[in-house]
């Protein structure tokens, strides 16, 4: 937890690593307009829309992960999602150090995902193989003794797919009195609604209005198959509404980055055969599968339960999604696998596109809107950053909102929330793309440079684009793929042929020296250091400041405790003196609770 900062009687105060300091008030902006007014006149009927200090746009991890921190706070939100139900595709899957440490101080929620995820042993390696039967070319164990050991922090990472967390965030949102409803179940009328602790399923935010004390925000819903417009009125518009926000979107701010870094299909499917297979023979979480056949990399989410994501790579106009048929999807999991399980069951086929952007700005409107999550920054998936940044954002969000509600810090708070983490976003963006590359280097090394497959795609869209039917350029772009992953095949890739050798052995040096897509980056996660925001930075000198970032770019994945203003303070045991009580607590978590405790009585 960073240090915290807010004005009381004038003057600046903040708490860092136990000791409350003070000086002169003079950052601070002047105070605007109440962020949480009540409204109550507004809310008095008159048909005038009902109104909620906070509305939470998007009913993914972050969005819930806020929503429960608020009402903790004692901050009235309610949540609005567009889908009709929680998505079942498993998505994001890796929980880091931080984010865990996060979900100790919701209700136990930590210890219900160490209690529910796989056992360690079938997903601490990534295998990369011919096929899930076939050669292993390599595998990397990511998991230290240390991480055992809980030795940077109270709490080792987690392999835990979304849409259980989802359910878990549920489950812990109903015991602090949130319900979640359809359109049917509420009606269409708006008026005399109580949206306190609600998560409005199947309801968009459509349209957003200024007004003199917050926003209008336009939900829109299906009603009897007629499509209606709900109004509620709110003090903050919070959008964590993911990559494709519709309230980044309608508040105007763009993203900066790169695009269309690769084009995949994800599909999501069980096989239990697959999964006792994989089980008993080579466990893992990621297998990296490389044959004349197919490429693709099998995420396995459960191995116990035989639960699955295949990522493949496509090329659009050529290739086009709806080319991906379930019988196409299984006849490539075929391929890969090496035989046929007799189980395959394909549950969902999705698109998807990897990007490495930052919006150019968190918050508008007069500080009205704030975005947070996949709708702040997409990264690759390399790494596992996404959903880690997010939960990290909503949480260093939602304590600031706790100050400003209760009059301890004035509006410039929320400015904070940005200088802060804008800067760690930008950081992700650059190391997820680092690592997307140093994935990107084992097919490289084996003959199949996706720079190389990129041209290719380029030329053909550029020269026979507008000369030559679309199925002939695919079986053109095809045919060349194939000749390509022909450089997979066991007689190329083995010891006793100079070229298969060479490639191999340049692959366990890769592997051997860490230069793969790496799973863990403690330095990143537990050290990153806020340099701007709501502390007090003058004990950092410009030299001091240029002679940390030059050392965090050198990219070093150990994490080094540090006790300087802005980073997460370190991790240790600590026990309370005055109680008898044996149990002991982390500085990671404790002091940030007594501060609240005391000043804000929560």
């Amino acid at each position: 937890m960073p240090s915290i900062a807010g004005a009381v009687g004038g003057r600046l105060f903040w708490v860092h690593r136990g000791v409350t300091w003070c000086r002169p008030r003079r950052c601070l902006l002047p105070l605007q307009l109440p962020l949480f007014s009540s409204l109550a006149a507004a809310a008095g009927g008159g048909g005038a829309p009902p109104h909620l200090p906070v509305v939470i746009v998007g009913a993914g991890p972050v969005g819930l992960v806020l929503s429960f921190l608020l009402t903790k706070f004692g901050i009235k939100c309610a949540v609005l999602d567009k889908n009709v139900e929680f998505t079942r595709h498993p998505r994001a899957h890796f929980i880091n150090n931080r984010t865990m440490e996060i979900f100790r101080k919701l209700d136990g929620l930590a210890g219900d995902i160490e209690n529910s995820q796989p056992p360690v042993d079938l997903w601490r390696k990534f295998v990369y193989c011919t096929s899930l039967s076939g050669s292993i070319l390599g595998s990397v164990d990511h998991m230290k003794q240390e991480d055992f050991d809980k030795v940077i922090s109270p709490i080792s990472v987690a392999h835990f797919s979304q849409h259980k967390l989802v359910d878990l965030l549920l489950k812990k949102l109903e015991g602090i009195g949130f319900q979640t409803y359809l359109p049917d179940e509420i009606g269409s009328s708006t008026q005399d609604l109580v949206l306190e602790n609600k998560i409005l399923m199947g309801h968009e935010c459509s349209s957003i209005q200024l007004t003199d004390d917050g926003i209008l925000v336009g939900a829109s819903f299906n009603n009897a198959g007629r499509m209606q417009e709900r109004k509620i009125h709110c003090g903050l518009l919070l959008g964590a509404d993911g990559a494709r926000s519709t309230v980044r979107e309608l508040a105007g701010i763009n993203m900066k980055g790169q695009k269309d870094l690769q084009k995949l299909v994800s599909v999501h499917f069980l096989s239990r055969d697959l999964g006792k297979y994989l089980s008993r023979e080579r466990p893992g979480m990621l297998f990296f599968i490389f044959n004349p056949d197919a490429v693709g990399v099998l995420v396995a989410h459960d191995l116990e339960h035989g639960e699955f994501v295949l990522q493949i790579p496509f090329y659009p106009p050529q290739q086009m999604f709806e080319d991906f048929s379930t019988k196409v999807c299984e006849e490539i999991i075929v391929k890969l696998v090496g035989w046929e399980p007799t189980d395959v069951q394909v549950l969902d086929i999705k698109p998807w596109a990897m990007h490495a952007e930052v919006a150019e700005k968190y918050i508008g409107c007069n500080n009205r809107i704030i975005l947070v999550g996949d709708a702040a920054h997409r990264f690759p998936p390399a790494g596992g950053f996404g959903m880690n940044t997010g939960v990290q954002d909503a949480h260093n969000l939602a304590w600031k909102l706790c100050l400003l509600q209760n009059g301890v810090a004035s509006t410039s708070i929320i400015q904070t929330y940005e200088s802060e983490r804008q800067p760690v976003a930008h950081f992700n963006t650059e190391l997820s793309v680092e690592n997307f590359k140093a994935a990107m280097s084992i097919p490289a090394t084996l003959g199949l440079d996706p720079t190389v497959a990129n041209s290719v795609h380029q030329v053909i869209n550029s020269s026979l684009g507008s000369i030559i039917p679309r199925n002939l350029q695919k079986t053109l772009l095809e045919g060349l793929f194939s000749i390509g992953r022909a450089q997979l095949s066991d007689y190329v890739l083995n010891e006793k042929n100079p070229l298969g050798s060479s490639r191999l052995a340049r692959l366990k040096s890769i592997l051997d020296e860490g230069k793969s897509l790496q799973l863990q980056f403690p330095a990143e996660d537990l050290g990153f250091r806020y340099e701007l925001g709501a502390l007090d930075a003058e004990d950092c000198a410009e030299a001091t400041c240029e002679a940390e970032r030059q050392k965090h770019s050198k990219r070093s994945r150990e994490y080094v405790p540090s006790a300087k203003v802005g980073s997460r303070l370190p991790h240790m045991l600590m026990r309370a003196l005055s109680t008898s009580n044996e149990v002991c607590s982390s500085t990671t978590t404790c002091l940030i609770h007594i501060f609240l405790a005391n000043i804000l009585h929560v």
